[in-house]
């Protein structure tokens, strides 16, 4: 499927123990696939981490509803891995050529609806896309 996200403007926390953090929450956004399709919710967030070695490491959670109102949480970790200069680029809004860095998902999937519970079963990977408003993905079903 095809996730895109819209993000809030980012909340620095600043440098902590862990690294630097920065808070990104989730404004809305769609979901499209062969098998399912709707809108993300407002609400969740990234709670990203600057790592000291220079990647940054996700940690999302987001809840997504379906087109017949089934209601899927869906929580990944990924990396980002960007050269400083390219992220400066992003962060100012410039809508970069993915293949100037390496961002990746591995989305894990939670529901109760009954025509859905495939994705608890399942595997998944994805690929991002930072975007001048927030973030995209081409999400795999691993089989």
């Amino acid at each position: 499927m095809d996730l895109t996200v819209t993000l809030e403007e980012v909340q620095v926390v600043g440098q902590t123990p862990a690294g630097f953090r920065r808070n990104l929450y989730a404004k809305g956004g769609r979901f499209a696939g062969p098998k399912l399709s709707g809108e993300v919710l407002a609400g969740g967030g990234d709670w990203a981490l600057d790592r000291p070695d220079g990647v940054i490491q996700l940690d999302v959670r987001i809840t997504l509803r379906t087109d017949d109102l089934a209601m899927i949480y869906t929580r990944y970790h990924g990396v980002f891995d960007v050269e400083p200069q390219v992220l400066q680029r992003v962060r100012a809004g410039e809508d970069v050529d993915p293949r100037e860095y390496y961002f990746r998902i591995t989305p894990v999937f939670e529901t109760s609806a009954r025509e859905y519970q495939w994705l608890n079963r399942i595997v998944s990977v994805g690929v991002g896309r930072r975007t001048p408003t927030g973030v995209s993905y081409r999400v795999y079903q691993i089989r």
